[in-house]
């Protein structure tokens, strides 16, 4: 299990460095103010008005990078500080989960894609890792695989769900900006504050699929009778 112990470190040491940069480039796009005065809700009630989107509330919620879309409420849902703050930061977070409200509204197919895995992933994540660690057991102690490649299958659940969010997540911010380039919401050093803030967002969604990979080919490996150090 030694190499399965460095993969996680590698992989926690890669999340907190990316975790840390994306923490530091919000707190100075906080510092970039909008000219245009508007906050948070305003940003994201006049992206959705654009879009024609009428059906859909946009809510403060309680925290901090608590921001997301709700497809079963209709609802975009922004952290205290981006709902009332007016910088460029606020304006990245708002345009995205728009961005995601847009992609429900005109039927994205990665989206509904993702949104039908939820369920399996939601009981795959509960069960794969206790799967996993009785199936290693039962594999070291009779060399029978079966359980632990249940496990493998499960986990394998959770890491398609992984690939199958980048996709989403990059067309929402790819949305966002589109709309706030596009209708001169944000001025140049704006704009690019709002970029850089969900470029690096999207590297945590990146580094978290593929260190889930990463840990499924070591189970897969040690299925198949490769590496049990």
């Amino acid at each position: 299990m030694t190499g399965y112990y460095i993969i996680i470190g590698l992989f926690m040491l890669i999340s907190w460095f990316v975790s840390n940069r994306l923490q530091s480039k919000f707190k100075y796009y906080s510092k970039v103010h909008l000219a245009n005065g508007m906050s948070g809700k305003e940003i994201a009630e006049k992206m959705l008005s654009d879009n024609n989107i009428h059906d859909v509330r946009v809510i403060s919620t309680p925290g901090q990078l608590t921001d997301h879309y709700n497809p079963a409420d209709k609802t975009v849902n922004l952290s205290e500080v981006v709902y009332h703050e007016r910088n460029a930061a606020a304006a990245a977070v708002a345009a995205h989960e728009c961005g995601h409200a847009v992609q429900h509204a005109v039927g994205y197919n990665m989206l509904q894609l993702r949104s039908k895995m939820v369920p399996m992933v939601n009981v795959a994540s509960r069960l794969n890792q206790w799967i996993l660690m009785l199936g290693l057991v039962v594999m070291a102690s009779s060399k029978n695989a079966t359980l632990l490649w249940i496990g493998i299958f499960l986990f394998a659940v959770t890491t398609v769900f992984a690939f199958v969010t980048l996709p989403v997540e990059y067309d929402a911010s790819n949305r966002a900006l589109a709309w706030l380039k596009g209708n001169n919401m944000v001025m140049p050093n704006e704009y690019e504050g709002a970029k850089d803030s969900l470029k690096w967002a999207a590297r945590t969604y990146v580094v978290a699929a593929i260190g889930s990979l990463a840990q499924l080919l070591y189970f897969v490996m040690m299925a198949m009778g490769g590496r049990r150090d």
